[in-house]
C-alpha cells in the first residue's frame, strides 16, 4: 500500500503494532495470515487525516480489493480485548461505494468521540485511545450472524451457540432481529430456536461448519470467541470478526459432592423445576427439610437424615446408605415398631400392598388424615388471619412453624402418597401377566383401572404452586387463564364409564379362576384407594404456600422501606440470616449483593441439570430406574428418539410448544404438545388442551405422570433435555405407554 497515506494492507496487520492497526483489524490480519476466511482489506491509520489528497489514494488502493462496494469499520486500539469488547459502540457502515469511502472513514474516527464511548472508558478506569479505520470487500451474504464459541449464559465450553439471520447480520447484532439458533457440541447439530415465521436461514451442514470455523478461530486466538460470519451467494462462509468473550461465566461442574446416587427428582427434588433462590436455600428448604425428619419420627420413631445438597443451585438429594451404624441407629432408636414401618412401606408394598396396608399403611395414613392434617389446616388459618399484621419477630415464626408442618406434610405424601406408585408398579405386573388381553399396554394397560377415581381427578386449587421456591406466585396470583376446552364433567364420567367396563371384563376374565381373581380384587381396592390418597396429599402440600409468601413479603416491605433492599422481592436474594439481622439493629444496605444473587440464579436457572450424578450403592442401586423399566417392559427404541418415563399410556402427535413459566400459557392452543423442564400443579389448566405432555424432569409419581393420566393424554417425563433437544412448532409424536418421544421430520 502506499506508506505515505499510512495504508496497511489487512494481510501485514496481524504483526503491525496494535496501537497502530486497531484491535479488530490486528486479530482480523492474525487469522487472515493464518489461512482462515477473511474478506482481505486496508487499514486507514490516524494520521492519514492530515495528508492532503488521501481521499484519492484511498480510492486508488480500495480499487485494488474485489468488489465494488465496501465495508467500513472502526479498529479502537482497545476494541476486542479480553477484558473490554466495545461491542456496537464504534460505528459500521455497510455497502459503501468507492466515491463514499471517504466520509464513511471521517465518521468512523469521528465516532471515537461519541458520549456512548466516552462513558464505556470512565467504567472501565480507562481514557481515550488510539484508532484506525478498516476497509474490506463488502460480502453479499444470504445469512449471517454470530457464533459463540462457548455458551453465553451456562460458560459451557463444549456448546457453540450460533444465531442466523437472512441477509446481513447487522441487525442481529445491533439488537434489532431474532435469529434462527443452532446448539452445535462434538457429536450433536441442533437447531434450538427457529426463525421468526418459521423462516429457514441454515442448514445442519452449514451450521456445522460455521461452528468448526469459529472453533478453530477460538483455538488460534487462545480462548472463546465471539464470532461474526457470513455465507455469501455461493455458499462461500467468511469470518467477519473476532473478539473474545467477556464476562464469560466459568462452566458449571456436575461433580457428586458424595458417594451414592444423587437424585433431583426424588422427594422435594419432584417439587423443584429449576434452581432456587438463596432465602428459600438458607430458610425454608432447612426447615422443610428437618420437618420431613420430625415427620418420620412420628410414624416410625427415628430420624434417618437424607442428605441434600444444592448444585449450582439445583436440589438433589440420596436414600440412606445402608450401613451396620445405620441398622443399629433404627435398632435401638425405633425399636421394633421402624423396622415393621419401613419393611412394610419399603419392600412389601411391591410384593403384597393389600398385606402391607393391613399391616402399617393404613395407620400412617389415618394418622396423617385424622391428626397431621387437621393440625397443619388449623395451623394456615390462623397464620392467614395473624400475617396481616404481625410484628416482624412474629412472622419469622410463623415462617418456621409453617414450614415445619409443610415438612412433616411431606414425609406422609413420601411414606403413604408414595406408596401408590410401588403398588401400581405390582398391578402393572400382574395385569400383564393375567389380563394382558383384556388391558394392552398400548391402550392403557393397568392405569386404566386407575382413571377417573372420585376424589383424584385435578383440583385448579389457589395455592398450587409452580415451584416449592416460594420466590414464584402461586395460582391465585396468577393471571386468570383461559377456560380448558375439555368439559370437566363429561371427561371424569367418561374416564369412570371406560374404568367400570375394564374392571368387569377383567372379572369376567378370570372367572374360572376364583383364586387369581380374589388377588385381583385385593390389588385394585388398595391401588385405587391409594391413586385417590396420594391425589389429596399432593394437592394439600402447598397449602402453607399463600401464607409463606405473604409472610416473607412482609418482611420485604420492612427490608425496602428501611432502605436495605431496593425492591419486595428483593428479599428472596436475601440470605434467612441477612434478613433476621437486617430487622435488628443498624441494617446495612444489601442491593449490591441482591444484584449479584439474582444474575447468578438467572444463569443457573438456564443449566441443563443432570437427572442424577455419581453412582447407586451395590444394595439400593437406583430404585427409580428399576421401576421405569418395569413400567416400560421390553421394548426396542429407535435411532434419534427421545427415551423418559412412561407415564401416562397412549400415543399422540401434535407440534411442540415450549412452556417455561405461566407467561406462556395464553399461546398455549389445543392439540399442542407440552413440553416444560417440569410441570407443576399450578399448570394444571394446560392439560385439558395438550394432546401430550413430556418433560426434561419428572418421575412416575411427579405432577405430570398422575394429571396426565387422568386427562387421558399420554406422557413421558425424566428424559433429561427434551426442552433443548427439541424446538417449538416440531412435530413429535408422543408414546407414554413406551416412554418415547419420536420428531417427526
Amino acid at each position: 500500500m502506499d506508506s505515505s497515506l499510512q495504508l496497511i494492507s489487512l494481510a501485514d496487520a496481524g504483526t503491525a503494532n496494535r496501537a497502530t492497526v486497531g484491535g479488530k483489524a490486528g486479530v482480523l490480519g492474525d487469522l487472515l495470515s493464518a489461512g482462515f476466511p477473511v474478506p482481505p482489506g486496508l487499514i486507514v491509520t490516524e494520521t492519514v487525516l492530515n495528508i492532503d489528497g488521501w481521499e484519492t489514494g484511498l480510492a486508488a488502493s480500495a480499487g485494488v480489493l474485489p468488489g465494488e462496494r465496501f465495508a467500513v469499520r472502526s479498529s479502537g486500539a482497545a476494541e476486542d480485548l479480553p477484558d473490554a469488547s466495545y461491542a456496537g459502540l464504534y460505528e459500521t457502515y455497510l455497502n459503501i461505494t468507492v466515491d463514499r469511502l471517504p466520509d464513511a472513514v471521517r465518521q468512523c474516527f469521528a465516532a471515537a468521540d461519541a458520549e456512548r464511548v466516552t462513558a464505556y472508558h470512565r467504567r472501565q478506569g480507562s481514557g481515550p485511545t488510539a484508532m484506525a479505520v478498516l476497509v474490506q470487500a463488502m460480502v453479499d451474504p444470504v445469512a449471517a450472524g454470530v457464533a459463540f464459541t462457548a455458551h453465553p449464559v451456562t460458560g459451557d465450553r463444549a456448546q457453540t451457540v450460533i444465531s442466523a439471520v437472512q441477509g446481513l447480520g447487522d441487525p442481529l447484532v445491533a439488537g434489532e432481529a431474532v435469529g434462527e439458533e443452532w446448539t452445535i457440541t462434538a457429536d450433536d447439530v441442533r437447531m434450538t430456536r427457529p426463525a421468526p415465521g418459521d423462516t429457514v436461514v441454515m442448514t445442519a451442514p452449514q451450521a456445522a461448519a460455521v461452528a468448526s470455523l469459529a472453533n478453530r478461530a477460538a483455538a488460534h486466538l487462545g480462548c472463546p470467541q465471539d464470532v461474526e460470519w457470513a455465507i455469501d451467494q455461493d455458499g462461500r462462509l467468511w469470518l467477519l470478526q473476532g473478539r473474545p468473550m467477556t464476562a464469560l461465566p466459568r462452566p458449571a461442574s456436575w461433580a457428586a459432592p458424595g458417594p451414592g446416587l444423587w437424585m433431583r427428582n426424588f422427594r422435594l427434588g419432584e417439587w423443584l423445576p429449576e434452581a432456587v433462590t438463596p432465602l428459600f436455600a438458607t430458610w425454608l428448604l432447612p426447615v422443610l427439610e428437618a420437618g420431613y425428619l420430625d415427620g418420620m419420627y412420628d410414624s416410625v420413631g427415628v430420624r434417618i437424615p437424607f442428605r441434600y445438597a444444592l448444585i449450582n443451585g439445583w436440589y438433589y438429594n440420596v436414600t440412606p446408605a445402608p450401613s451396620p451404624r445405620l441398622l443399629l441407629q433404627v435398632l435401638l432408636q425405633g425399636r421394633r415398631r421402624a423396622v415393621r414401618v419401613l419393611y412394610n412401606a419399603l419392600i412389601r408394598v411391591g410384593r403384597d400392598p393389600a398385606a402391607a396396608d393391613r399391616a402399617v399403611l393404613a395407620d400412617v395414613d389415618r394418622q396423617w388424615r385424622e391428626v397431621r392434617l387437621p393440625a397443619y389446616r388449623n395451623l394456615v388459618s390462623g397464620a392467614r388471619t395473624e400475617a396481616g399484621t404481625a410484628a416482624p419477630d412474629r412472622l419469622l415464626q410463623l415462617v418456621d412453624e409453617l414450614g415445619r408442618e409443610a415438612g412433616i406434610h411431606l414425609w406422609y405424601l413420601a411414606i403413604v402418597g408414595g406408596s401408590a406408585w410401588k403398588m401400581e408398579a405390582r398391578l402393572t405386573r400382574f395385569c400383564r401377566r393375567y389380563l394382558a388381553e383384556v388391558l394392552p399396554d398400548d391402550q392403557g394397560g393397568a392405569q386404566v383401572l386407575l382413571r377417573g377415581l372420585p376424589g383424584a381427578q385435578p383440583v385448579h386449587a389457589p395455592h398450587a404452586v409452580q415451584s416449592a421456591d416460594w420466590y414464584h406466585p402461586v395460582a391465585a396470583e396468577l393471571p386468570a387463564t383461559t377456560a380448558p376446552l375439555t368439559d370437566q364433567g363429561r371427561r371424569l364420567a367418561r374416564l369412570a364409564d371406560q374404568r367400570a367396563t375394564a374392571e368387569q371384563a377383567c372379572r369376567a376374565a378370570l372367572a374360572g379362576h376364583p383364586g387369581v381373581r380374589t388377588r385381583f380384587e385385593r390389588l385394585l381396592r388398595v391401588n385405587q384407594r391409594y391413586a385417590v390418597t396420594r391425589e389429596e396429599q399432593a394437592r394439600d402440600f402447598t397449602l402453607a404456600w399463600p401464607v409463606l409468601r405473604r409472610c416473607v413479603r412482609g418482611l420485604g416491605e420492612r427490608l425496602a422501606a428501611a432502605g436495605v433492599i431496593d425492591h419486595v422481592d428483593d428479599v428472596f436474594f436475601c440470605t434467612r440470616e441477612e434478613v433476621a439481622q437486617s430487622l435488628t439493629g443498624r441494617p446495612a444496605p444489601l442491593a449490591g449483593f441482591v444484584a449479584e444473587r439474582r444474575e447468578l440464579w438467572h444463569r443457573q436457572r438456564t443449566l441443563a441439570a443432570p437427572l442424577t450424578l455419581g453412582q447407586p450403592t451395590r444394595l439400593v442401586g437406583d430404585v427409580i430406574e428399576r421401576a421405569v423399566q418395569q413400567a416400560r417392559g421390553s421394548r426396542v427404541v429407535g435411532v434419534g428418539v427421545i427415551v423418559g418415563h412412561p407415564a401416562s399410556a397412549g400415543r399422540a402427535t401434535g407440534p411442540v410448544h415450549m412452556v417455561h413459566s405461566p407467561q406462556d400459557f395464553p399461546e398455549f392452543r389445543n392439540g399442542d404438545v407440552l413440553v416444560a423442564k417440569a410441570t407443576a400443579p399450578a399448570w394444571t389448566p394446560l392439560f385439558a388442551r395438550a394432546a401430550a405432555v413430556v418433560t426434561d424432569g419428572g418421575t412416575l409419581a411427579a405432577h405430570a405422570s398422575l394429571v396426565a393420566r387422568e386427562y387421558a393424554i399420554p406422557a413421558v417425563v425424566g428424559t433429561g433435555d427434551a426442552t433443548v433437544r427439541l424446538r417449538p412448532g416440531q412435530m413429535v409424536t408422543v408414546d407414554g405407554t413406551a416412554g418415547t418421544v419420536t420428531p417427526r421430520t
